[in-house]
């Protein structure tokens, strides 16, 4: 609702001047733009969480293999140790 107030000067000549104010007491609206930045840090929020995910899937790819690689050293050894055992039972 706006209220509108006028308030008579007299000034010791005799004159009179009018002054008017105007007091608006609607809530003002943000226009939008919480709701702009809010929008900005959640697809942030959802990309970086993307890109979190991917790179813990990468390492446990990553370590899987290393793992696979480490087996098959370790079969090879026991492998070349049975043959080198027998190679000497042999004799």
């Amino acid at each position: 609702m706006v209220e509108e107030r006028v308030v008579e000067v007299r000034e010791p000549a005799g004159s009179t001047h009018t002054h008017t104010t105007v007091y608006d007491d609607r809530p003002r609206s943000g226009g939008g733009s919480g709701w702009l930045i809010a929008v900005i840090l959640l697809i942030a929020l959802v990309v970086g969480g993307y890109f979190l995910m991917n790179m813990s899937d990468s390492r446990t790819s990553r370590d899987n293999a290393i793992e696979r690689a480490a087996d098959n050293v370790g079969s090879a050894a026991k492998d070349i140790g049975n043959a080198a055992k027998d190679a000497t039972d042999g004799k």
